[in-house]
């Protein structure tokens, strides 16, 4: 006999628990991206994959940061950040940012430039460069959007998020 299957997460429902939302938006498959901005000593970076544009005209994005974070601090004091859209083979680089090691030690190894005063990560698929124009709360999380100052993208395989793991958009889980 076949064993029962779980009840599925009930979203909008009071009281959902974290585990619950967590459960089921792994179901969701995110782009990955590294949002990126020049704090007082030197470059700051995470991962994120609550980042999306928000609007078309005039030209915005905007991101979702862990209250906590230390490049929440870096992109309150530069005005500026960048989201680095990393692609298929970047699993490493997505590592590394979702770490809690010293900021220096984040960037050890890592190729990327800075243009117009902000990070950009070498081999990504897509990076936007944003001015800062707001800071809502989120939650556990503050809302930042940007006013898009110069974008770039190439022709590469994007690393999306599923089920708890990293992989190109083209692999199966």
């Amino acid at each position: 006999m076949p064993a029962p299957e779980q009840e599925p997460a009930r979203l909008g429902a009071a009281g959902v628990s974290a585990d619950a939302l967590r459960r089921a938006m792994a179901r969701m498959p995110t782009a990955v991206t590294v949002v990126t901005a020049v704090g007082p000593r030197g470059p700051s970076g995470l991962t994120a994959n609550a980042v999306l544009s928000l609007s078309l005209d005039p030209p915005q994005m905007l991101a979702a940061l862990d209250r906590g974070s230390r490049t929440l601090r870096s992109v309150e004091q530069a005005g500026r950040f960048g989201v680095n859209v990393l692609a298929a083979g970047q699993a490493e680089v997505a590592r590394a940012f979702s770490t809690k090691l010293e900021m220096h030690e984040k960037w050890e190894g890592m190729a990327w430039s800075e243009r117009d005063g902000i990070p950009a990560l070498d081999g990504t698929v897509v990076w936007v460069a944003c001015e800062l124009r707001d800071v809502l709360s989120g939650g556990d999380h503050v809302i930042v959007t940007g006013a898009v100052l110069d974008v770039d993208a190439a022709d590469r395989d994007p690393l999306v998020f599923y089920e708890g793991s990293y992989m190109g958009l083209g692999e199966a889980p």
